[in-house]
């Protein structure tokens, strides 16, 4: 996982909401700013924090920069958060 806290980075709703449209695939920033209605300064801090946590990943094609899920860093953090579940 990555050295931002991952949890502060999930405290926050509008990060929360970007997280649950890219689960349906990858998306652009201008896609995600109009569904989210913020100002693309706005996006780009959240974007960075959620980058910065390793809980997306960022591709470059032609002239756009698409974000997807990173799912090994939320296949880990459910790993980390089973350990403390019932079950026995």
């Amino acid at each position: 996982m990555g050295k931002t806290n991952i949890f502060k980075v999930l405290s926050d709703e509008q990060r929360r909401e970007i997280l649950v449209m890219l689960k349906d695939g990858r998306m652009n920033a201008g896609e995600i700013a109009k569904k989210l209605a913020i100002t693309p300064a706005a996006l780009s801090y959240h974007l960075k924090l959620l980058k910065d946590a390793d809980l997306i990943m960022e591709y470059k094609q032609k002239n756009f920069v698409y974000y997807e899920i990173n799912t090994s860093v939320f296949e880990e953090l459910l790993l980390w958060v089973g350990q403390f579940g019932g079950g026995k």
